[in-house]
């Protein structure tokens, strides 16, 4: 059997990875910086807990030598901030570059040290339709989303010049999804960029990252309809004028949203 990394392997999202890659026969090891969690799943799913703060390479680095079978890491940890991007303070701004953007270069350079000397592997990375669009009031949040979807893609690329054809880079972009960084928030009007598409449960989304790995992409954002963000990316200054007719659907869907689930 291989082993699979999930990294924010403890709750949300990660958790549904973890249950899915066990199914499957993987030795999962669950990694996460709240340790009690992560033993929790692991000894639901029979998988192996790791302390880790991906924004420490050298513990990322660290857990991959002490896997020989490694197949696959999962960069799926993250933070959110809501807001005005000047609302955001300095340590919550460095905050999230080192977990959304440092963690996910220090997991996937860790985990290709291995990967490219056995010629095969791949990394998949939890990125975010705001990371593909800048969001107003999730501003710093969409910046680390678009580092790393940038830094997924180059990486990509890298390795199909390098003729590295057996070690796949993935970046799934999921849109609003029901995840414990969003409990606190639903009724938080700064939050409403979260609710603009839809709320998503994170069973939804690890069924479809299951289809990513299975047959790697480059670029998958979900769902589907959603890629129409890109359009926003390209033509900001088109995009201006609607902004108050979005606001105003997301934050009607928010409310029902937090009505519905009696928050």
């Amino acid at each position: 059997m291989s082993t699979a990394v999930v990294t924010g392997g403890a709750k949300g999202l990660g958790a549904e990875l973890c249950r899915r890659l066990a199914a499957r026969g993987h030795d999962v090891v669950v990694a996460d910086v709240d340790l009690d969690a992560a033993e929790g799943l692991a000894g639901e799913i029979d998988g192996a807990a790791q302390l880790l703060d991906v924004a420490d390479a050298k513990a990322c680095q660290a857990l991959v030598d002490g896997l020989p079978d490694l197949a696959l890491w999962v960069n799926n940890a993250g933070l959110l901030a809501v807001g005005p991007s000047w609302e955001t303070d300095p340590d919550r701004r460095r905050l999230l570059f080192d977990v959304n953007v440092h963690g996910t270069m220090n997991g996937t350079a860790a985990a290709l040290s291995r990967f490219i000397p056995a010629g095969r592997g791949h990394v998949l990375n939890i990125v975010s339709t705001a990371g593909i669009v800048p969001a107003p009031h999730e501003t710093v949040y969409g910046a680390t989303k678009h580092a790393a979807l940038a830094y997924s893609v180059g990486t990509q690329m890298d390795l199909f010049i390098r003729g590295h054809k057996g070690v796949r880079v993935s970046a799934l972009c999921p849109d609003g999804m029901w995840t414990p960084m969003l409990f606190e928030l639903a009724r938080d009007p700064d939050a409403w960029p979260s609710w603009s598409g839809g709320m998503m449960l994170p069973g939804e989304v690890a069924d479809v990252a299951m289809k990513v790995i299975d047959r790697p992409r480059i670029v998958k954002v979900h769902p589907r309809w959603r890629s129409i963000l890109r359009v926003g990316g390209a033509f900001p200054g088109a995009i201006a004028p609607l902004l108050p007719a979005i606001v105003k659907d997301a934050k009607r869907k928010q409310r029902k949203f937090a009505e519905r689930e009696g928050l």
